[in-house]
């Protein structure tokens, strides 16, 4: 390996290889698109585009594809070769600047929740600027966005987008009224934390149900599971090491700043987290980091698990992504800082985010869900499917004393004034982040613990932007308005913490004290994907995205469809596969280890009736009892998968939920009381020691 400071950026196309590759007026053409969204001339993207091609020659690549993220959850490419024939019968590599600009790749197979029909193949990927090009196995990949004819968003990618301007928009109104004059523009920012399993390859070739579901539809917990929480910043094996350090090489190469990895809570399981990034470039980033860590994996004879719960009985794999608000010139915004001018703008961000977070729990519990985090939610050290803030005591003290409009002693702490005289001093938060809480202050950032591992960020990072964005144009329409800005200020703080402050949560979160407090509260509680979804195009919701400029109504309507569908076909998949594991697998070995016994104490009775086969018998009894038990429960399973046939995709999601689902819970308990009493030789798949412990 070169040294990493040469390694990193690599294979990017980014600011320093702009600056070097091309003309200075190009140079600064194309930073005046990036940074301020200007429109970018046809010339300067063909210099561009020529720059880019010769650039990725060198490092190898032959075709150029047009990157995009549908909503399948995972991105999208179609590959181009440089080639261009000559009169000659030669060829030339070249690209252009259209080519680089926009794409027509074939739509028709992509979800689209019926904005657009099959026969309506043609779909238009856009190039995104702002998030650099680079290149891998051999192409040339270019960041874009994809729309349909008529214009509608059938990507991840350009909601994103909208959001991002939406809160940058309205971030700026309230800048502008402390006086800030130097910014003009506000980011937000991510940084993804990843959570997987590592499996060996061996063992996941032999279970039918990792392969086509990502996690385990059967299968006894082992003698040891996590219960001695040794397996969490311990040392990192030989073979994973390994991994992680291949990994690490292929991600700097692409200018992703993985930063930190370490074994998690479960067996097998491990962490990378990178540093932050804005919240476009961090959503490429997490797809690609997702993509590679499992190409890297396949390297080493392992497969990386990306699903939330591929094991039941233990740890769940989530995502947490650590969410904050800067300016373009580098100051956070939810940085407490060390200023009164600075102080007096923290707490206003703060609580706009507590009023967000308050009134659109429901969109954030939606923005995380799916079929695989409904397992995780309210499981195995993961937070619960109620929405909560955590805060620290130091700054909930301080906000109930902005509430009551008394002191706060704060003396064994440093001090700073926020800038308005009838408000108090207060310390910079010092405790420590509560990681059972979904929405936690660490400092200066929030902790959004409730997405699942191998979800794409953009779903909640496009809520939290939106909500928050709306709750700063409220507070801009009020204090803009005011004839004193100071008691307005003062006024509105107290009147939020007072109206929002149910939503602020400090104790554990994993508790049942906790939910039952909760819904005291009026907090809400959608345990499962289909409870959440209905609510996503609530009128306020609507209202919402709309205003913003984030979502159509008719976008939202088809994304919601997806939804559906994706959570439906999801558990049909898994009933599928449990009903051939079943047939092809469970019950033919079980009734293979019952004939085996059988055959022992016919053998022994043949030596002697006297022989004492009390054992076996007993053994033979008990799994011939449980066989006829799983064969009646398979059937039941069968029968309920073949019995769906409503075409309203709402009615389809609850009978999978409740129907199909409840039959494969009901199964699986069968299953998983069984195999312990079969003999290792005839049980037909690895089993969770071996899955967990062998890598």
């Amino acid at each position: 390996m070169s040294g990493v400071p040469e390694l990193f950026g690599s294979y990017v196309f980014n600011d320093e290889v702009m600056r070097n590759k091309l003309p200075k007026d190009v140079y600064k053409s194309l930073k005046r698109t990036i940074d301020r969204g200007e429109d970018l001339d046809i010339n300067v993207a063909n210099v561009v585009a020529n720059a880019m091609k010769d650039w990725a020659v060198e490092l190898g690549a032959t075709h150029f594809t047009h990157w995009f993220q549908p909503l399948t959850g995972i991105t999208a490419e179609k590959h181009d070769s440089f080639i261009t024939p000559t009169g000659s019968g030669k060829v030339i590599m070249d690209f252009s600047g259209k080519e680089l600009i926009k794409g027509e790749p074939d739509a028709s197979s992509f979800p689209s929740g019926g904005l657009r029909a099959t026969f309506e193949a043609r779909g238009y990927t856009a190039w995104d600027p702002t998030s650099y090009a680079f290149v891998k196995d051999g192409s040339l990949f270019i960041p874009t966005v994809f729309c349909s004819y008529g214009g509608e968003a059938l990507d991840k990618k350009t909601p994103l987008l909208h959001s991002m301007e939406a809160i940058s928009d309205q971030a700026m109104r309230i800048l502008k009224l402390f006086g800030n004059t130097t910014a003009r523009r506000v980011n937000t920012t991510v940084g993804p934390e990843q959570e997987y399993f590592l499996v060996d390859k061996e063992y996941f070739d032999k279970r039918k149900d990792l392969f086509f579901c990502g996690r385990t539809l059967f299968g006894a917990m082992p003698p040891k599971g996590q219960e001695m929480d040794d397996h969490y910043f311990g040392t990192i094996k030989p073979r994973v090491a390994a991994y992680m350090k291949d990994l690490d090489e292929e991600l700097w190469k692409l200018g992703i700043l993985a930063k930190t990895k370490h074994n998690e809570v479960a067996p097998a399981q491990h962490e990378l987290a990178p540093i932050f990034t804005t919240t476009n470039i961090a959503t490429d980033h997490n797809q690609l980091t997702m993509e590679i860590m499992k190409k890297v994996a396949a390297k080493h004879g392992l497969v990386c698990l990306l699903h939330e719960k591929p094991f039941a009985g233990v740890n769940g794999s989530g995502k947490h992504n650590n969410w904050s608000i800067s300016t373009d010139t580098g100051v956070n915004l939810l940085d407490p800082g060390k200023t009164p001018y600075e102080n007096a703008q923290f707490l206003l961000f703060l609580v706009a985010v507590i009023k967000a977070i308050d009134e659109y729990q429901d969109l954030l519990r939606i923005s995380v869900s799916s079929a695989g985090n409904d397992h995780r939610l309210g499981a195995n050290e993961a937070p619960p499917a109620v929405v909560s803030m955590f805060l620290g005591d130091e700054l909930q003290a301080i906000l109930e004393a902005l509430e009551s409009g008394k002191s706060y002693d704060g003396s064994e702490k440093k001090t700073m004034e926020i800038g308005v005289h009838v408000l108090p001093s207060f310390p910079k938060d010092t405790t420590d982040r509560n990681r059972t809480s979904p929405f936690a202050f660490t400092g200066n950032k929030f902790e959004f613990r409730m997405l699942g591992s191998a979800q794409s960020i953009s779903d909640p990072n496009i809520v939290l932007n939106t909500i928050v964005a709306e709750e700063l144009k409220q507070f801009a329409d009020e204090l803009e308005n005011a004839k004193d800005f100071t008691k307005s200020l003062n006024e509105l703080i107290r009147k939020t913490i007072k109206e929002h402050k149910k939503i602020i949560f400090n104790g554990n979160g994993y508790s049942d004290e906790w939910i039952a407090e909760a819904e005291k509260r009026g907090l809400l509680n959608y345990k499962t994907t289909v409870d959440a979804l209905p609510h996503f195009v609530d009128k306020k919701n609507v209202e919402l995205f709309t205003s913003h400029n984030v979502f159509t109504e008719t976008e939202m309507r088809s994304r919601l469809e997806i939804l559906y569908e994706t959570y439906s076909k999801t558990i049909n998949i898994e009933a599928l596969t449990m009903i051939d594991m079943m047939k092809k697998q469970i019950m033919p070995a079980v009734s293979d280890y019952t004939a085996f016994l059988a055959g022992n104490i016919a053998a022994k009775k043949a030596v002697s009736e006297s022989v004492n086969t009390d054992a076996e018998s007993e053994l033979l009894t008990k799994l011939s009892d449980e066989l006829s038990e799983l064969y009646k429960k398979e059937k039941v399973l069968e029968e309920a998968e073949a019995k769906e046939n409503s075409v309203d995709a709402y009615e389809t999601a609850v009978y999978y939920r409740d129907k199909v689902f409840g039959a494969m819970q009901d199964l699986r308990e069968t299953v998983d009381k069984i195999e312990p009493d079969v003999a290792s030789d005839f049980w037909p798949v690895p089993t969770y020691s071996e899955l967990l412990f062998r890598v």
